[in-house]
């Protein structure tokens, strides 16, 4: 993500905006305003989707005036196992929040009537967030939103609050899923054959899918700041104007939605693997300022860093270590993490360093934190949650960062950050850290999470352990 130089007004969002008083563009609705597009037959489903474990909607399709009539200003049954389940949506005993014992009852979802919008990639659907609360109207802790809602409102215990702006990279395969699962998703061709880092001479399939995708954002009230194709063949990367932390992430699960459908009607495979080949890593970096009072706080008056980024740097460095769970949650997203692959793998810091977990950028009131450890698989409420939390850590403790890395971050003695599933979800369950920013039921929810992972790799032979051995043992 660019930073804005220091006389750009307001471009990417980095002044200061009273919380509410963002103007809502056409995409963004209203209850009236959606039952004005029902009256005049300009929607006729709204999509009540609550954001599950791995960052995907889950929910159901509503009749448009059902929702207005019935559910907007109340709440909706959903069988608590989708905040409870693995990536195949299987039933799994060991979560405390619901079993085979307790016979999977519901939570309900309330809808969030802040996130309503309008999804151009569907014909006329809107799309609302939910909010997980149990039958005595009690959140549910381990939802997404919850988690990161918890830690935002920790922040503000220091009179702080966080803009941030997501930046995302996916790979475009030619073909369908469909198509990817019939080959066994072997031979798979990326859309474009070579490294187009920064071009702009695109080719005809890959202008008409950035064009629709961008006039199918604009017309959900989520227009982008940048489309770049990246170094990857067929890998893109989208970023977002800066805003209220919660918001980037609703929009982030719609910009998501709006890819894989776009995609599909093209004929196209978007994937947002961390590693969906070997060599090839996309990662989701989070680019977060601190304020206060409407005034960004991460330079003080002589133009430093100030003491509350220098201690929200060093919790980042001591906490993100025993957070990778919340941001690196399977088995492939620590194939991502390399040396000299852009991808950090250590718990360092640096001025305008892209080979820091950590990367201070920007000037003036643009100047920000970049924090380069998600991959694109992440789910956002849950790598931003752990962000906020290492950085409440560090503020809380006033923990001091040490100097900045000037040179390359790759090499040996800075604290390694965790390189498979396994180290994660061991340092992640046993963490006093962790427990106390989380909770333990939390920690142990998503520990429980990794561990199905796990158990699922376990015993399957893959074809790459069939091309080295086969002819060799």
């Amino acid at each position: 993500m660019t930073p804005p130089p220091a006389d750009a007004s307001n471009r990417a969002g980095l002044l200061p905006t009273a919380p509410g008083q963002r103007d809502r563009s056409a995409g963004q609705l209203t209850l009236d305003r959606l039952r004005e597009h029902v009256a005049a037959g300009r929607v006729d489903t709204v999509l009540l989707a609550v954001p599950d474990l791995q960052g995907r909607l889950k929910g159901k399709r509503y009749g448009a005036q059902h929702f207005l009539d019935r559910l907007a200003t109340g709440s909706a049954d959903m069988c608590t196992y989708v905040l409870a389940t693995d990536v195949d949506m299987t039933p799994a005993d060991g979560f405390a929040l619901t079993s085979w014992a307790t016979g999977y009852q519901d939570l309900m979802v309330t809808p969030a009537i802040e996130t309503l919008r309008l999804t151009p990639w569907m014909p006329k659907s809107a799309l609302v967030l939910g909010d997980a609360v149990d039958h005595n109207a009690t959140p549910v802790e381990v939802a997404p939103r919850q988690m990161l809602r918890r830690q935002l409102n920790r922040l503000a215990r220091h009179g702080l609050n966080v803009k941030a702006g997501l930046e995302t990279e996916f790979v475009l395969y030619q073909g369908t899923y469909d198509q990817a699962a019939e080959r066994a998703y072997q031979e798979m061709r990326p859309l474009t054959a070579e490294n187009l880092d920064y071009a702009l001479d695109h080719s005809p399939a890959a202008d008409r899918f950035f064009r629709r995708l961008q006039a199918a954002l604009a017309g959900a009230g989520l227009p982008v700041e940048a489309v770049k194709t990246e170094g990857a063949p067929g890998q893109v990367e989208v970023t977002f104007p800066y805003g209220g932390a919660l918001a980037a992430c609703d929009g982030h699960l719609a910009f998501k939605h709006a890819v894989r459908a776009i995609g599909s009607r093209a004929g196209l495979a978007p994937t947002f693997m961390a590693a969906p080949e070997t060599g090839v890593g996309s990662g989701l970096h989070l680019h977060l300022s601190l304020w206060k009072d409407g005034t960004s706080v991460i330079s003080d008056s002589g133009g430093a860093l100030s003491a509350p980024a220098q201690h929200a740097i060093a919790g980042l460095l001591d906490a993100l270590p025993q957070m990778g769970l919340l941001y690196a949650p399977n088995i492939n997203s620590y194939k991502r993490y390399a040396p000299g692959s852009f991808a950090p793998t250590t718990a360092s810091w640096g001025h305008d360093n892209r080979t820091c977990a950590i990367r201070v950028v920007g000037h003036g009131e643009g100047r920000h934190l970049e924090v380069r450890v998600p991959g694109a698989d992440a789910n956002p409420y849950l790598a931003l949650a752990a962000a906020v939390a290492a950085m409440n850590h560090g503020i809380e403790h006033r923990l001091n960062p040490g100097p900045a890395e000037a040179s390359d971050a790759y090499r040996e003695g800075a604290t390694p950050l965790p390189s498979t599933l396994h180290q994660a979800q061991i340092a992640f369950r046993h963490s006093p850290t962790v427990r106390e920013a989380l909770g333990v039921d939390v920690v142990e929810h998503y520990a429980h999470l990794a561990q199905l992972e796990l158990d699922h790799h376990h015993r399957i032979v893959t074809d790459a352990e069939r091309r080295r051995w086969l002819s060799r043992a």
